[in-house]
Protein backbone atom coordinates (compact mmCIF):
# COMPACT_ATOMS: atom_id res chain seq x y z
CA UNK A 1 0.00 0.00 0.00
CA UNK A 2 2.65 2.70 1.11
CA UNK A 3 3.92 4.76 -2.19
CA UNK A 4 6.46 6.81 -0.13
CA UNK A 5 9.51 6.31 2.17
CA UNK A 6 9.02 7.90 5.75
CA UNK A 7 11.10 11.00 6.04
CA UNK A 8 12.27 9.86 9.56
CA UNK A 9 11.75 6.07 10.90
CA UNK A 10 9.91 6.27 14.32
CA UNK A 11 7.38 3.96 15.84
CA UNK A 12 3.91 3.79 14.71
CA UNK A 13 1.80 7.28 15.45
CA UNK A 14 -1.03 7.46 17.87
CA UNK A 15 -2.48 10.21 15.61
CA UNK A 16 -2.36 12.02 12.30
CA UNK A 17 -2.11 16.20 12.62
CA UNK A 18 -2.63 17.87 8.97
CA UNK A 19 -1.56 21.74 9.04
CA UNK A 20 -2.51 23.40 6.12
CA UNK A 21 -3.01 27.41 5.27
CA UNK A 22 -6.94 27.14 6.30
CA UNK A 23 -7.15 24.78 9.29
CA UNK A 24 -5.62 22.38 11.64
CA UNK A 25 -6.67 18.61 11.98
CA UNK A 26 -6.42 16.00 13.82
CA UNK A 27 -7.63 12.22 13.62
CA UNK A 28 -6.97 9.07 15.13
CA UNK A 29 -7.52 5.44 13.87
CA UNK A 30 -9.09 2.47 15.65
CA UNK A 31 -10.04 -1.16 14.57
CA UNK A 32 -13.47 -2.85 14.35
CA UNK A 33 -12.71 -6.25 14.05
CA UNK A 34 -10.42 -6.46 10.69
CA UNK A 35 -11.77 -3.01 9.14
CA UNK A 36 -10.05 0.32 10.30
CA UNK A 37 -12.11 2.80 11.79
CA UNK A 38 -11.13 6.69 12.18
CA UNK A 39 -12.33 7.06 15.77
CA UNK A 40 -11.70 10.60 16.29
CA UNK A 41 -11.49 13.69 14.34
CA UNK A 42 -11.67 18.10 14.57
CA UNK A 43 -10.61 20.73 12.28
CA UNK A 44 -10.06 24.12 14.33
CA UNK A 45 -10.08 26.68 11.51
CA UNK A 46 -6.89 29.11 11.10
CA UNK A 47 -6.72 32.75 10.30
CA UNK A 48 -5.74 33.52 6.72
CA UNK A 49 -2.28 34.37 6.79
CA UNK A 50 -1.34 31.97 9.69
CA UNK A 51 0.28 29.36 7.14
CA UNK A 52 1.68 30.15 4.23
CA UNK A 53 3.14 27.30 2.23
CA UNK A 54 6.38 27.88 0.23
CA UNK A 55 9.41 26.06 -1.05
CA UNK A 56 11.95 28.68 0.31
CA UNK A 57 9.51 31.13 2.61
CA UNK A 58 8.58 30.86 6.27
CA UNK A 59 5.82 28.67 6.31
CA UNK A 60 4.68 28.97 9.96
CA UNK A 61 4.07 32.92 10.53
CA UNK A 62 1.62 32.77 13.72
CA UNK A 63 3.13 30.29 15.39
CA UNK A 64 0.79 30.67 18.09
CA UNK A 65 -1.86 30.49 16.30
CA UNK A 66 -0.66 27.51 15.21
CA UNK A 67 0.08 26.15 18.18
CA UNK A 68 -3.45 26.39 19.99
CA UNK A 69 -5.28 25.27 16.88
CA UNK A 70 -3.25 21.89 17.33
CA UNK A 71 -4.27 22.00 21.24
CA UNK A 72 -7.83 22.63 20.41
CA UNK A 73 -7.66 19.94 17.66
CA UNK A 74 -6.05 17.34 20.30
CA UNK A 75 -8.58 18.20 22.89
CA UNK A 76 -12.00 17.84 20.73
CA UNK A 77 -10.84 14.72 19.31
CA UNK A 78 -9.78 13.53 22.69
CA UNK A 79 -6.05 12.98 21.96
CA UNK A 80 -3.19 14.20 23.21
CA UNK A 81 -0.89 11.58 21.28
CA UNK A 82 3.25 11.78 21.78
CA UNK A 83 3.97 10.69 18.33
CA UNK A 84 1.78 11.29 15.60
CA UNK A 85 2.19 10.94 11.99
CA UNK A 86 2.41 15.04 9.90
CA UNK A 87 0.72 16.26 6.91
CA UNK A 88 1.78 18.96 5.78
CA UNK A 89 0.57 21.21 2.07
CA UNK A 90 1.92 20.39 -0.83
CA UNK A 91 3.35 23.51 -1.97
CA UNK A 92 6.06 23.11 0.94
CA UNK A 93 7.63 20.96 -0.96
CA UNK A 94 8.74 19.50 -4.68
CA UNK A 95 7.32 16.52 -6.35
CA UNK A 96 9.61 15.34 -9.12
CA UNK A 97 9.67 11.79 -11.02
CA UNK A 98 13.44 10.89 -12.20
CA UNK A 99 14.51 8.25 -14.21
CA UNK A 100 18.32 6.05 -15.09
CA UNK A 101 18.87 3.70 -16.95
CA UNK A 102 21.18 1.94 -14.56
CA UNK A 103 20.54 2.34 -10.93
CA UNK A 104 24.07 2.07 -8.21
CA UNK A 105 23.64 -0.83 -6.24
CA UNK A 106 24.49 1.06 -2.63
CA UNK A 107 21.94 2.80 -1.30
CA UNK A 108 24.24 5.63 -0.40
CA UNK A 109 25.54 6.03 -3.96
CA UNK A 110 22.03 6.04 -5.18
CA UNK A 111 20.61 8.68 -2.88
CA UNK A 112 24.19 10.76 -4.06
CA UNK A 113 22.77 9.90 -7.65
CA UNK A 114 19.32 11.23 -6.78
CA UNK A 115 20.45 14.34 -5.42
CA UNK A 116 22.68 15.37 -7.85
CA UNK A 117 19.65 15.16 -10.34
CA UNK A 118 16.88 17.13 -8.44
CA UNK A 119 19.51 19.72 -7.42
CA UNK A 120 19.28 20.84 -10.92
CA UNK A 121 15.82 22.50 -10.26
CA UNK A 122 15.86 22.99 -6.74
CA UNK A 123 15.61 26.41 -6.26
CA UNK A 124 17.31 26.09 -3.20
CA UNK A 125 20.95 24.58 -2.01
CA UNK A 126 20.54 20.77 -2.05
CA UNK A 127 22.86 20.70 1.19
CA UNK A 128 19.89 22.39 2.87
CA UNK A 129 17.45 19.59 1.91
CA UNK A 130 15.56 16.34 3.08
CA UNK A 131 15.03 14.35 0.47
CA UNK A 132 12.98 11.57 0.40
CA UNK A 133 12.04 9.05 -2.67
CA UNK A 134 10.89 5.76 -3.18
CA UNK A 135 11.01 3.82 -7.09
CA UNK A 136 8.59 4.32 -9.36
CA UNK A 137 7.74 2.30 -12.63
CA UNK A 138 10.34 0.16 -14.61
CA UNK A 139 10.22 0.11 -18.28
CA UNK A 140 12.10 -0.27 -21.46
CA UNK A 141 13.84 3.15 -20.53
CA UNK A 142 15.02 2.50 -17.28
CA UNK A 143 14.12 2.54 -13.56
CA UNK A 144 11.56 5.89 -12.47
CA UNK A 145 12.15 7.16 -8.98
CA UNK A 146 9.47 10.22 -7.62
CA UNK A 147 11.17 12.07 -5.37
CA UNK A 148 10.52 14.28 -2.50
CA UNK A 149 12.26 17.40 -1.61
CA UNK A 150 11.80 19.94 0.67
CA UNK A 151 13.85 22.56 2.92
CA UNK A 152 15.14 21.18 6.29
CA UNK A 153 13.89 25.10 7.87
CA UNK A 154 10.70 24.47 6.17
CA UNK A 155 10.20 20.76 7.68
CA UNK A 156 11.03 21.62 11.48
CA UNK A 157 8.71 24.65 11.09
CA UNK A 158 5.80 22.39 11.03
CA UNK A 159 7.37 19.69 13.52
CA UNK A 160 8.66 22.69 15.79
CA UNK A 161 4.68 23.67 16.61
CA UNK A 162 3.86 20.01 17.31
CA UNK A 163 7.14 19.75 19.67
CA UNK A 164 5.81 22.83 21.58
CA UNK A 165 2.61 20.85 22.04
CA UNK A 166 5.05 17.67 23.34
CA UNK A 167 4.13 16.09 20.33
CA UNK A 168 7.22 13.88 17.91
CA UNK A 169 6.50 14.45 14.37
CA UNK A 170 8.16 11.21 13.20
CA UNK A 171 6.32 10.45 10.02
CA UNK A 172 5.69 13.44 7.38
CA UNK A 173 4.04 13.42 4.33
CA UNK A 174 2.42 16.10 1.88
CA UNK A 175 -1.48 16.03 1.52
CA UNK A 176 -2.13 14.87 -2.03
CA UNK A 177 0.53 11.67 -1.47
CA UNK A 178 -1.51 10.92 1.55
CA UNK A 179 -4.48 10.69 -0.45
CA UNK A 180 -3.02 8.28 -2.89
CA UNK A 181 -2.35 6.08 -0.28
CA UNK A 182 -5.63 6.32 1.10
CA UNK A 183 -6.99 5.49 -2.39
CA UNK A 184 -3.99 2.64 -2.47
CA UNK A 185 -4.98 0.98 0.36
CA UNK A 186 -8.76 0.61 -0.59
CA UNK A 187 -9.95 -2.70 -1.35
CA UNK A 188 -10.84 -1.61 -4.41
CA UNK A 189 -7.43 0.03 -5.61
CA UNK A 190 -7.60 1.46 -9.04
CA UNK A 191 -5.16 -0.53 -11.83
CA UNK A 192 -4.51 0.67 -15.41
CA UNK A 193 -4.13 4.26 -15.28
CA UNK A 194 -5.94 7.36 -12.88
CA UNK A 195 -6.11 10.51 -12.26
CA UNK A 196 -6.60 12.22 -8.76
CA UNK A 197 -7.68 15.89 -8.49
CA UNK A 198 -7.28 17.11 -4.98
CA UNK A 199 -8.30 20.76 -4.41
CA UNK A 200 -7.02 22.99 -1.18
CA UNK A 201 -8.74 26.01 -0.93
CA UNK A 202 -5.21 27.80 -1.68
CA UNK A 203 -3.89 25.11 -4.78
CA UNK A 204 -5.08 21.89 -6.51
CA UNK A 205 -3.02 19.24 -7.09
CA UNK A 206 -2.64 16.73 -9.83
CA UNK A 207 -1.51 13.03 -9.79
CA UNK A 208 -1.52 10.53 -12.56
CA UNK A 209 -1.59 6.90 -11.39
CA UNK A 210 -0.03 4.24 -13.50
CA UNK A 211 -1.55 1.56 -11.03
CA UNK A 212 0.40 1.79 -8.05
CA UNK A 213 3.06 4.40 -9.70
CA UNK A 214 3.09 8.05 -9.97
CA UNK A 215 4.00 9.00 -13.50
CA UNK A 216 3.22 12.63 -13.32
CA UNK A 217 2.71 15.59 -10.19
CA UNK A 218 1.39 19.09 -10.72
CA UNK A 219 0.58 22.11 -8.69
CA UNK A 220 -1.99 24.77 -9.78
CA UNK A 221 -2.17 27.75 -6.91
CA UNK A 222 -5.29 29.93 -6.64
CA UNK A 223 -5.31 33.15 -8.21
CA UNK A 224 -3.23 31.16 -11.64
CA UNK A 225 -5.33 32.57 -14.94
CA UNK A 226 -6.46 29.37 -16.48
CA UNK A 227 -9.31 27.34 -15.00
CA UNK A 228 -8.64 24.14 -13.09
CA UNK A 229 -10.85 22.36 -16.13
CA UNK A 230 -8.19 23.82 -18.63
CA UNK A 231 -5.01 22.81 -16.60
CA UNK A 232 -7.08 19.36 -16.33
CA UNK A 233 -7.25 19.23 -20.47
CA UNK A 234 -3.70 20.47 -20.78
CA UNK A 235 -2.20 17.42 -18.47
CA UNK A 236 -4.47 15.16 -19.97
CA UNK A 237 -2.76 16.32 -23.70
CA UNK A 238 0.51 15.93 -21.99
CA UNK A 239 -0.26 12.18 -20.28
CA UNK A 240 -1.12 11.17 -23.90
CA UNK A 241 1.60 12.77 -25.99
CA UNK A 242 4.53 12.16 -23.21
CA UNK A 243 3.22 9.37 -21.24
CA UNK A 244 1.70 7.55 -24.12
CA UNK A 245 -1.70 7.19 -22.36
CA UNK A 246 -4.60 5.69 -23.95
CA UNK A 247 -7.11 7.41 -21.48
CA UNK A 248 -7.92 7.27 -17.59
CA UNK A 249 -10.10 4.18 -16.54
CA UNK A 250 -10.90 6.26 -13.03
CA UNK A 251 -11.02 10.20 -12.53
CA UNK A 252 -11.16 10.96 -8.37
CA UNK A 253 -11.75 14.04 -7.11
CA UNK A 254 -10.76 14.77 -3.64
CA UNK A 255 -10.37 17.73 -1.23
CA UNK A 256 -12.25 20.78 0.11
CA UNK A 257 -12.88 23.65 -1.81
CA UNK A 258 -12.50 27.09 -1.15
CA UNK A 259 -16.38 27.47 -2.10
CA UNK A 260 -18.56 23.88 -1.07
CA UNK A 261 -20.65 24.65 -4.48
CA UNK A 262 -16.66 23.99 -6.60
CA UNK A 263 -17.12 20.10 -6.02
CA UNK A 264 -19.87 19.97 -7.80
CA UNK A 265 -19.11 22.15 -10.61
CA UNK A 266 -15.33 20.63 -11.26
CA UNK A 267 -17.31 17.34 -11.22
CA UNK A 268 -19.54 18.28 -14.10
CA UNK A 269 -16.89 19.78 -15.93
CA UNK A 270 -14.35 17.21 -15.89
CA UNK A 271 -17.16 14.40 -16.56
CA UNK A 272 -17.64 16.65 -19.45
CA UNK A 273 -14.11 16.97 -20.79
CA UNK A 274 -13.46 13.65 -19.83
CA UNK A 275 -15.71 11.39 -20.48
CA UNK A 276 -15.39 9.51 -17.14
CA UNK A 277 -17.49 9.38 -14.42
CA UNK A 278 -15.77 11.46 -11.63
CA UNK A 279 -15.28 9.41 -7.99
CA UNK A 280 -14.98 11.39 -4.61
CA UNK A 281 -12.18 11.08 -2.75
CA UNK A 282 -13.05 10.33 1.02
CA UNK A 283 -11.60 8.62 4.26
CA UNK A 284 -14.46 6.13 3.88
CA UNK A 285 -12.30 4.89 1.13
CA UNK A 286 -10.11 2.40 2.71
CA UNK A 287 -11.56 3.02 6.70
CA UNK A 288 -15.14 3.66 8.39
CA UNK A 289 -15.49 6.70 10.06
CA UNK A 290 -16.84 6.38 13.57
CA UNK A 291 -20.23 7.90 14.00
CA UNK A 292 -19.75 10.24 16.61
CA UNK A 293 -17.01 12.88 15.25
CA UNK A 294 -16.69 16.58 14.98
CA UNK A 295 -20.34 17.70 13.94
CA UNK A 296 -21.09 19.63 11.43
CA UNK A 297 -18.12 18.75 9.16
CA UNK A 298 -17.32 16.55 5.89
CA UNK A 299 -15.47 14.77 7.63
CA UNK A 300 -14.83 12.57 4.64
CA UNK A 301 -12.97 14.76 2.92
CA UNK A 302 -11.32 16.27 5.46
CA UNK A 303 -10.15 13.61 7.26
CA UNK A 304 -8.78 11.89 3.54
CA UNK A 305 -5.18 12.86 4.08
CA UNK A 306 -5.42 11.98 7.52
CA UNK A 307 -6.60 8.71 6.78
CA UNK A 308 -4.29 7.37 4.17
CA UNK A 309 -0.82 8.76 6.11
CA UNK A 310 -2.37 6.42 9.30
CA UNK A 311 -2.97 3.59 7.00
CA UNK A 312 0.09 4.24 5.47
CA UNK A 313 1.59 4.00 8.88
CA UNK A 314 0.00 1.30 10.10
CA UNK A 315 0.67 -0.83 6.77
CA UNK A 316 4.66 -0.04 7.60
CA UNK A 317 4.68 -1.06 10.57
CA UNK A 318 3.19 -4.57 9.69
CA UNK A 319 6.34 -5.33 8.38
Amino acid sequence: MSLFASWLASPAPDAAIEISPEAVSVATLGSRGREAVVQGFALIPLQPGAVVPSLTGHNIVDRAAVVEGIKAACDRAGTRPRRAALVIPDLSVRVSIVRFDQVPSKAEDLEQLIRWQVKKSSPFPIDDARVSYTPGQRGEHGQEFVVVVARREVIAEYEAVCAEVGIHAGLVDVSTLSVVNLVLGSAAAPEGDWLVVHMRPDYTSLAIMRGGHLVFFRNRTEGEEDPLTDVVHQTTMYYQDRLDGKGFGRVLLGGTARDSGDAAQVTAELEGRLGVRVEPIEAARASTVADRLDGGLDVGAAAAPLAGILLRASHEGAH
